[in-house]
């Protein structure tokens, strides 16, 4: 079988919405258990081979809860060496909710926590909701197939990231597989309003500026199973970005960008599909939210393989001073390009006639991340600014803030 299987929304979304309710019933229990973590991260699930798991809760002797989505059975563990379970079948949320609560007892702990789901349209309390749930085996298995796939791919984007940065976890309120970046600043107060969830907890998820990806399987405004990015605060220029692959568009409704899951299945690579998601439209926001992406990012983690610290980089700085940064200039565009360790990175602008160069793109791989090498070509940019008599307007949102950050270049700035 294929890694990225076929999933059909419509054709599971009620055995879907009932996992999504199971998974609320055991997410509950977890978050009234676990210290509070920045961002709800403390109540999340995560993916593992053989479905979702909680991680250790605190609670009697230790407990995780395990929804094991290949045998279709809601296992329990705990410090003490015993493990009972449940199976997963067709039922109502209210027998759910009851043999979960039995099975934490069993296992020694307490089974309090609020009984009514966040994030759904009309809530109804999990021991009244007693209409008969579906459970199809085969679309769970796909459904879990297609986290493990995702899952490979947003922990590998994460590692390009020295920043804080959200484990990847499924939150149970919207049931969707996420993974967010922060810029390190501050984030005005989220406006919240979001049904079935206190206000306190969204406005404290997005106290501090982010840059969001996940994935969901279906709902939420939409039909299909999915992926989006967002950012809060959404930086001016934002929902314009040119994001890639080609399938992603702006959703206007969810003011956010998605990409259908299908068209990331079908592509000849769909990990690199889904892998040019999640960076372009990260970089639309930091570049159009002016983070500090030098400070933030590195290359991609690989095995084995020890990330350079910064000191090391630091001390290699005389050596990109030393690197020639070669100019290719043509009439209207032209280009600055440097080749660093065989890596090539370059700037674009394009000129409005002969007093004015307007910077419009740059771009530098991945591996050259954190030696300041975008900041060394708009340097480069200045210097022949000054020589040749000429004033630049910096379109590019990298090359703004690295101007912005710079009140000794500015002499050379049409803003």
């Amino acid at each position: 079988m294929s890694t990225w299987p076929h999933l059909d929304y419509l054709g599971w979304r009620e055995t879907c919405s009932a996992l999504h309710l199971y998974l609320q019933v055991a997410g509950k229990y977890r978050l009234a258990h676990t210290p509070w973590l920045n961002h709800s991260w403390n109540a999340t699930f995560y993916v593992t081979p053989r479905g979702l798991a909680s991680s250790p809760i605190p609670d009697g002797p230790g407990i995780e809860i395990l929804f094991d989505l290949l045998e279709h059975r809601v296992v329990g563990t705990c410090g003490s060496g015993r493990s009972l379970s449940f199976d997963l079948a067709p039922m109502t949320v209210a027998a759910f909710h009851a043999n979960f609560v039995r099975l934490v007892s069993d296992l020694g702990g307490t089974p309090t926590f609020n009984g009514s789901p966040n994030e759904v349209p009309f809530p109804v309390p999990f021991i009244e909701d007693n209409r008969d749930r579906p459970y199809d085996r085969d679309a769970v298995r796909r459904y879990h197939q297609a986290l493990i796939a995702i899952d490979r791919v947003f922990t590998r984007f994460r590692t390009a990231f020295l920043g804080k940065a959200s484990p990847v976890h499924l939150f149970w309120g919207a049931l969707d597989l996420a993974v967010t970046r922060f810029s390190g600043r501050r984030a005005p107060l989220h406006p919240a309003g979001i049904p079935a969830l206190p206000d306190d907890v969204a406005q404290e998820a997005y106290d501090r500026e982010v840059s969001s990806a996940g994935f969901w399987p279906g709902g939420n405004g939409i039909d299909y199973p999915a992926f989006y990015a967002y950012a809060y605060p959404a930086p001016g220029g934002y929902r314009m970005a040119a994001v890639q692959p080609d399938a992603a568009f702006w959703h206007e409704e969810l003011s956010e960008f998605v990409l259908p899951y299908d068209a990331v299945r079908s592509a000849p690579d769909p990990d690199a599909a889904l892998m040019a998601f999640l960076v372009s439209t990260y970089e639309a926001a930091a570049d159009l939210g002016g983070w500090d992406r030098d400070l933030l990012e590195c290359a991609h983690g690989q095995p084995r393989q020890v990330r350079p610290p910064d000191a090391a980089r630091a001390k290699a700085a005389p050596a990109l001073d030393a690197a020639t940064v070669e100019r290719q200039d043509g009439r209207p565009k032209g280009r600055y390009r440097l080749v660093l360790d065989g890596v090539e990175a370059q700037m674009t602008y394009s000129r409005a006639g002969d007093g004015l160069i307007i910077i419009d793109h740059t771009e530098v791989p991945a591996a050259l991340r954190g030696r300041k090498v975008g900041e060394r070509l708009v340097r480069q940019a200045i210097e022949d600014a000054r020589r040749d008599g000429v004033s630049i307007t910096p379109l590019c949102p990298f090359a703004k803030v690295q101007i912005e950050r710079h009140p000794e270049w500015q002499d050379v700035v049409q803003w």
